[in-house]
């Protein structure tokens, strides 16, 4: 993961230093343009052998109509939350808390079952995929139909690597018991579900991605998790007692049953609202505000014309929105903190006391909802995390500055250099137009580039700021779900809009697309 990081990072620097090196106007030799091509080409080549054996998704052979691919992705649906409901055989219960707690929401998962991966594999082996591909360090065409398909083998044939990876880590490092106790045959058990589970995630995906159904199964998977946790902690029946009697854990059935069991209804409002260690109306009610904040900040955008070169009249624009980079910046950046609250908890956990693992951070358990979470009380960790409320703000400021100038620093940037990695730059988008015979009017060719810088790099900077601010908001509002969680759910909603949309405008109507 720090590699992964790392590299973004120094592809972004490369392509920033490739754009002041002079460009020379005589082409390089014929048989140097092949060597490279061949060379670039026999990378994606070495994937060929294993192409035979790689579990795959057939093409439709024909158009597959809307109501065909909501069954299909509901039906993906069901597979996955049945799967997150079935515990890994073997395991020793732990009542210890869980130390991939913050990875949570964007990785889909669920400790102790068969999604315990969640989409890790998955999303590393894409990325890095994309980052390789982006930063031409391999050469691939999608235009290309061989390429193509080995491009997506290579990454199921990674992910296949990366879950096999990480299940012997967990396993070994003693997520679910000290390997000595388990046994050498329950630990291989525990390690082949979780690489079939992980199988059926890619497969699951890739149903999606090759139009069964509708949009990705990272997508869909991410949404749902997120959406899960709201509905939860806002209908749940589950009973739980602080020592001031019994409570519902549910926001909204929490308010009903405080109304009927208590003589003071003022009173009875007010705990409904402001409850602590479970979750409130408040809470709630700030959640459904981010919602709509971020919905309302989706249809900024600048819509630049273009027109074709060769047929005249048709004129079309190309939309760069606010949110260019989508929420890959949040991804990135919790990501990354999530890895180092891991290594922190682990550091501690072995080596409590020690002055140099203390500036990292230092770790202490407390009961939230029922459940054990470790939460940072010192060290780089605590600085680089949520403050819990708003008094713990005036308490502490420096904790609410520096953990602000982070987010939105680390946003920023990862946003910024996410475009030159993954083929979005304004150098990729002019030369994605002058291929498409498209052009911007009043602009020569050649200035196509120029054009787009003035929009493009504002537009990724500029929104992976405003990313950052709303989780920050979201998190200060104490929001269901984390900001993260909510921002991932939001902009992966509103793309699942966009797609009805367009399927609607495709049919002619709403009763064309169910009927």
């Amino acid at each position: 993961q720090v590699f992964f990081f790392l590299f973004i990072l120094f592809a972004h620097c490369h392509n920033r230093l490739e754009r002041f090196r002079p460009r020379k106007a005589v082409s390089e030799p014929p048989s140097a343009a092949m060597a490279a091509r061949k060379s670039d080409t026999k990378f994606i080549h070495l994937i060929k052998p294993f192409m035979a054996v790689i579990p795959e998704v057939q093409s439709p052979e024909r158009t597959i109509q809307f109501r065909e691919k909501v069954l299909w992705t509901a039906v993906t649906l069901i597979i996955f939350l049945v799967c997150c409901q079935i515990p890994l055989f073997g395991i020793m219960s732990s009542d210890s808390a869980d130390p991939f707690y913050w990875m949570r929401v964007i990785l889909a998962s669920n400790r102790g079952t068969l999604m315990e991966l969640g989409i890790s594999p998955i999303v590393t082996s894409g990325l890095i995929m994309q980052l390789l591909a982006g930063t031409k360090l391999i050469d691939v065409d999608q235009g290309a139909r061989e390429d193509r398909a080995l491009f997506q083998g290579a990454q199921k044939l990674f992910g296949m690597i990366i879950t096999f990876g990480q299940a012997v880590v967990y396993v070994m490092t003693g997520m679910y018991g000290a390997p000595s106790d388990l046994g050498a045959g329950i630990c291989i058990l525990i390690v082949l579900q979780l690489v079939f589970a992980g199988l059926i995630v890619l497969l699951l995906d890739e149903l999606l991605q090759k139009g069964y159904g509708l949009g990705s199964g990272i997508s869909l998977f991410i949404a749902t998790n997120v959406c899960e946790t709201i509905v939860w902690k806002a209908f749940s029946p589950t009973t739980i007692n602080q020592g001031k009697g019994t409570e519902f854990e549910g926001a909204v059935i929490a308010l009903f049953h405080l109304l009927a069991t208590r003589d003071d209804k003022f009173r009875a409002l007010h705990s409904a609202f402001t409850r602590t260690n479970l979750p409130n109306l408040t809470n709630l009610l700030a959640t459904v505000v981010v919602f709509a904040v971020v919905i309302f900040f989706q249809g900024f955008r600048v819509d630049l014309p273009i027109k074709s070169v060769k047929q005249r009249g048709q004129a079309s624009t190309y939309p760069i929105k606010l949110f260019y980079t989508s929420n890959i910046p949040i991804i990135l950046q919790s990501a990354l903190v999530s890895n180092l609250y891991f290594i922190s908890q682990m550091l501690d956990s072995k080596f409590h006391g020690n002055f140099l693992i203390g500036l990292l951070g230092s770790w202490e358990k407390y009961e939230a909802g029922g459940g054990a979470q470790s939460v940072p009380v010192s060290g780089l960790c605590y600085y680089l995390s949520p403050p819990p409320s708003f008094g713990h703000m005036a308490v502490d400021p420096l904790h609410a500055i520096i953990y602000i100038t982070f987010m939105l620093g680390s946003c920023a940037l990862f946003s910024k250099a996410w475009i030159d990695v993954s083929g979005s730059s304004p150098r990729d988008v002019a030369r994605q137009l002058r291929d498409q015979q498209m052009v911007i009017p009043r602009y020569r060719d050649q200035s196509m580039e120029k054009v787009l810088e003035r929009y493009i790099p504002t537009a990724a900077a500029f929104g992976g700021l405003c990313i950052g601010l709303l989780s920050v908001a979201a998190d200060f509002l104490g929001a269901i779900g984390s900001g993260t969680g909510i921002l991932l759910a939001v902009t992966i909603i509103y793309q699942y809009f966009e797609i009805f949309v367009k399927e609607q405008s495709d049919v002619g109507g709403m009763g064309s697309l169910l009927f």
